[in-house]
Formats: C-alpha cells, structure tokens, sequence
C-alpha cells in the first residue's frame, strides 16, 4: 500500500496592455470672432505672447537662477572613524574582516601616547567612514556645514555612533578646509530576533547637521572688470531675458556669450564686484520653464508640471492575466514495501484578457485632464508610466520626458 501526498503551487503574473493611436482628426475650425491657431500643415501654432510650445513664464529673481562664474561650491571629502556602536560596527577577523579599521583605530590610540598592535583589537564598536560635505565658494573660517557619513566597510549599522574628528579635503587634497566631529543621525531602525530582521531606512548612512568648522576659504578672484554669470538651467531665450533686465538697469553693459553664460561689464557708477552682485541679484527675470515630466522606474513616481501639454490621442488599455499552476505528488510505499518513495510534478498554464477599455484625449490635454482620464481605466502607477512612455514615442506629449 502506498500513499500519496498532493501539493499545489500557483503562481499569477498580471501584465498590463497599454496601447496608443494619435487619432488624425481634421481640425475644428475656429469660431466666429476667434483667431485661427493652426497652420498650413494642420499643426498647432503657438499663439502670440506665450513664447515657445511647452513652456511656462515665471517671474524670478536674479540670484536664484545665476551663480558667479569661477565661484563655484567646493566638494569635500574625508576619511574617519565612527565609535561608540552596539557592535554594528566592522568586523576586525576573517576574510571579509576590514583590516584598515582596526590599523586605524591603532594610529589613532598612538597619537594619545597607547601603543597597541592592530592583531589585538577585538572590538566591533567602531567602523571605518568616508565624510563628504559641499563647502560654499564663499564661506570663510568659522562658518559650518553639514556632512554626510557613510560606511566604508561591512558595518551593520551606524546609529548611535560619535564621528571622530575628521580633516576634509578639498578636490586637489592638499588644504584641510574644515574638519568635522559629531553624533550620527541616520533615521533609521534596525531589529533582529531568531533570524528574522527588520531595516527601516538605511543605516549605514547618517549625516551630522553643522558637524564641520571651516578653517580654510576656497580662493575666489573678483577682481575683474568682468563678471560672468553662469545660468543654472542654460537656455538661449532665458540668456536673452537675464540681458534684457540687466541692460535696462545698466545700459548696454550685458551681453549672452551662449545659452549658460551671460558676462556683465562693470558699470562706471560701480566700484568693486560685491556692488554689482547687489544690483543684479535684485532684478526681476520673467524666465520660461520647459515643460517636463519626470519619472522613477524604480518607485513608480511621476512628477509632470501643470504646463505639460498632449495632442489628440486614443488610449487603450487591457489586463492580462497569466496563472502558472504545479502540481506535485509524492508517492511513499508502506513501512514493510520495498519500494521507493518518488515525487512526481504536473503543470499546467492559464492565460485571461480582459476587455480593452478606451478612452481618447481632446487636442491641448493638460495633466489634471490625463489624469481622470487614466482613473476613469483604473489604470496603477506602474501602468501610467508605461502610458506615457508611449505617449511621448506617438509624438503627442508636448513636454521632455526625463526617466530616472
């Protein structure tokens, strides 16, 4: 007699259909007293006094949207000790051990006058560290910045740990221009009991907010009768703005070198560099933004701005549903058989489609209007990503799409 002993496993995998077709429509012809905005081709024109197509005109000022050319942040990074952790630190054995964690801990002790070979620290309260911080071109000694901790080695975890003090360098490596010390921050939580563990947020990264004093200033040359300023977002129609409203306060002494650099002459009525960066950094700017929707495969965020503009197009969207199901028998003779026990498996495969569903977008469909359209097809973030990729591959999304 035999007995056999029935498993099943099953496995569902749903995958989105999202299909897209520009509708070529005849355009609707103008109302009586409206202005015709189509070409001769059928496309949309732009229409007169709101500059380029997918763009959106911002008052701003100066100072937000130029910095001082020559004058940019200094990156710096350092190399320190983390101490006082709940045995999260670096393993100091084996061969995953961090050797250049315990043979700093030894150089650090020899500078307080304790001499202790590096093959006798057992200690896993400490972990090796790369600092960085971004130091302002124009901080001066005293001023302080936040920096950023990360573990070098196969640390646990840094929370709760005190940074040793660390000498930052700049990119060359010759200055020390600050030094930091200070108690970790990393906003997160860790628990482990009988194998299971729970990580909340990342702990082996942790920042220490105002933790570095500035000894050095990164030299900063303003002395010439020059002055550029270089534009965050270079573009050629807001290069031309930036000289517009600067030559309206000092006449002609702007000029746009290209589409992120727009070099001003010292006015007469000036005397030093700083007077000049006060005056312009008060003028107003009216600057276009490019229409823009951003995406994060990785999350399935998407951030699109309110300029953000589609044709005419057709969405349809469908489910499909594929079930894997397997099936496995185990055969087991009885105590006094002489058989032998045996598994057996047996598959089997399902495939559903749902209906399409359509939906089809007027000309000039903004994203409050994709937006109920895509909740009316109970479509998921995941599925509105893949939409608009195929969208912006139709040639209907009037905006850059950027994917992260």
């Amino acid at each position: 007699m035999s007995v056999a002993v029935r498993v099943i496993s099953r496995t569902v995998v749903r995958a989105p259909i999202a299909l897209m077709v520009v509708l070529g429509l005849a355009p609707v012809p103008p109302a009586a007293g409206q202005a015709d905005t189509t070409q001769a081709s059928g496309g949309p024109a732009a229409v007169a006094g709101q500059g380029r197509t997918g763009a959106s005109t911002a008052t701003t000022k100066l100072k937000s949207m130029v910095s001082l050319k020559g004058a940019s942040p200094v990156q710096l990074t350092g190399y320190g000790l983390v101490v006082g952790l709940d045995r999260t630190g670096d393993r100091v054995r084996g061969r995953r051990g961090a050797a250049y964690t315990v043979q700093s801990i030894a150089n650090m002790l020899r500078k307080f006058g304790v001499n202790v070979r590096p093959e006798m620290l057992e200690s896993r309260n400490a972990a090796a560290v790369l600092v960085t911080a971004t130091m302002d071109p124009f901080s001066g000694p005293g001023n302080q910045l936040d920096v950023t901790v990360s573990a070098l080695g196969d640390a646990r975890s840094l929370s709760g740990g005190i940074l040793l003090r660390t000498p930052l360098k700049g990119p060359s490596g010759d200055v020390n221009y600050a030094v930091a010390q200070g108690p970790l921050t990393t906003g997160a939580a860790q628990a482990s009991s009988r194998g299971t563990e729970v990580q909340v947020n990342h702990p082996n990264t942790g920042r220490v907010p105002n933790g570095a004093i500035v000894r050095a200033a990164p030299p900063v040359d303003l002395s010439q009768e020059q002055l550029g300023l270089v534009l965050s977002r270079p573009d050629f129609t807001n290069a031309e703005k930036v000289v517009e409203a600067i030559n309206e306060v000092f006449p002609g002494a702007a000029q746009a070198q290209h589409a992120g650099l727009v070099n001003v002459n010292m006015p007469d009525q000036l005397n030093s560099a700083s007077q000049l960066m006060a005056a312009l950094e008060g003028i107003t700017v009216d600057v276009e933004a490019p229409a823009r929707v951003v995406i994060n495969e990785r999350t399935g965020t998407i951030v699109a701005g309110g300029d953000v503009r589609i044709n005419e197009v057709m969405v349809t969207y469908g489910g499909l549903t594929v079930s894997t199901r397997e099936r496995r028998f185990v055969s087991q003779p009885n105590p006094l058989g002489q058989g032998e026990t045996r598994s057996f498996a047996q598959g089997s495969a399902q495939v559903q489609q749902q209906g399409a569903q359509s939906v089809v977008l007027p000309p000039n469909t903004n994203v409050s209007d994709l937006a109920s359209a895509l909740n009316e097809l109970g479509v998921t973030a995941r599925d509105v990503i893949s939409i608009f990729q195929s969208i912006d591959r139709a040639g209907a999304l009037q905006a850059k799409l950027v994917i992260l």
